[in-house]
């Protein structure tokens, strides 16, 4: 399933194909925990749909310049 985030930092949009089910996208906006409702999803994959931070963008707010 595609789904489409925006950055809160940066306002830029990805689109990432997760490997989840309407369903399962449901379960989780009702409440259930993310990691119940999408066990199959890696931790960055969570984190997209959580806060719309594509994998390795976290990473990359903590990182000194």
């Amino acid at each position: 399933m595609e789904i489409t985030k925006k950055n809160p930092f940066t306002g830029v949009e990805t689109t990432l194909d997760l490997n989840i089910t309407p369903l399962q996208l449901e379960r989780w906006e009702q409440g259930e925990l993310i990691q119940h409702a999408m066990p199959n999803l890696t931790a960055d994959e969570r984190e997209f749909l959580i806060s719309g931070l594509a994998p390795g963008e976290f990473e990359s707010l903590w990182e000194k310049s």
